[in-house]
């Protein structure tokens, strides 16, 4: 019975290919056809989503929460020094907390283990490109190819990331280099871009109901120094 319908859970590729391929994608409308869909089969997927930190999952969950059940992946070896990633595992976990707590939602949390070394060797020939670049991309691609790689292990029906929450992300990248990644493995990509409808805004103010720690740049040692951030702590 699940595996039927795991086979008719929709894949967003099936609405991509019916436009024009000239024209610029809006993700967040894809998202909502997708939800439409599962409203008219009665469906609540099983969603893993990959999130970059506490703030960007934020209203990502407020979201997705009323149409599935969704689960956070915190896997992040781009994260330097090890310090500030503890403090980001740590602000997530306690955010994941205090929401299934005041919605009385039940997301549930994995992380993954911490190996910068990855990161390092996926990014090696890419260190002086300009922040946004090709070694973003291949930032991107190294963490949506894990969570997929778990999605597909575990049984969910979806794996997607909240970094499209961020307006400094690529959202159009984000979403190209995971539908691509989708045809590697047996679970579908869920598009997104989370920033849109108000979400960015909304996501500021959760970030202020819940005290939740935002930090000062994206994550790498590459980013912090592009922003003039003190990383010696």
């Amino acid at each position: 019975m699940e595996e039927i319908f795991k086979n008719n859970i929709k894949n967003a590729k099936e609405i991509l290919n019916k436009m024009n391929p000239d024209q610029k994608i809006n993700y967040h409308t894809i998202l909502l056809k997708l939800i439409d869909d599962w409203k008219n089969k009665d469906q609540r997927p099983k969603i893993l989503l990959h999130s970059c930190c506490a703030p960007c999952s934020t209203y990502s969950l407020e979201f997705m929460c009323k149409y599935a059940d969704v689960t956070i992946l915190f896997s992040n070896n781009n994260i330097h020094p090890k310090s500030e990633y503890e403090k980001r595992s740590l602000a997530q976990k306690n955010f994941i907390k205090d929401f299934n707590e005041k919605t009385n939602n039940k997301v549930e949390y994995i992380e993954d283990k911490y190996n910068p070394n990855d990161f390092y060797k996926i990014i090696n020939g890419l260190e002086n490109e300009k922040e946004g670049g090709k070694r973003c991309s291949s930032c991107f691609q190294m963490r949506l190819d894990i969570v997929a790689r778990r999605a597909e292990i575990l049984g969910f029906d979806y794996f997607g990331s909240a970094l499209t929450l961020s307006p400094k992300k690529n959202s159009q990248l984000i979403n190209n280099i995971g539908i691509e990644i989708q045809e590697l493995f047996n679970v579908k990509y869920l598009p997104s871009d989370f920033k849109k409808n108000n979400g960015y805004k909304r996501s500021i103010e959760m970030c202020n109901e819940y005290d939740v720690y935002r930090q000062c740049y994206c994550g790498c040692i590459f980013a912090a120094l592009d922003q003039g951030v003190d990383i010696t702590f």
